[in-house]
């Protein structure tokens, strides 16, 4: 199994993400930790301050040890508990 699947997978709240392509160009290259998520949002620490951003709409960048993922959030688009049967 690759490692981006199993980034996909696996739990994200806690992880450092970047925004790297968004349809709302305010949110390109915002960066914080996930606090929470939902099927549709996650919720991302930025300065301080909660922001909730639409899965949808961005793809996000994830650091994992010396490699780095692009992954389009339309993969990331289930429930937590979903996405560890569903996502590819």
């Amino acid at each position: 199994m690759k490692r981006e699947t199993l980034l996909v997978k696996g739990e994200l709240i806690g992880k450092k993400v970047k925004i790297v392509k968004c349809t709302d160009p305010s949110w390109i290259g915002r960066e914080g930790k996930i606090v929470d998520e939902t099927k549709n949002t996650f919720k991302i620490e930025i300065n301080g301050k909660e922001k909730i951003i639409a899965k949808d709409t961005a793809v996000f960048e994830f650091t994992n040890g010396d490699n780095v993922y692009h992954i389009d959030g339309l993969r990331l688009r289930y429930r937590p508990e979903e996405r560890i049967k569903k996502a590819r």
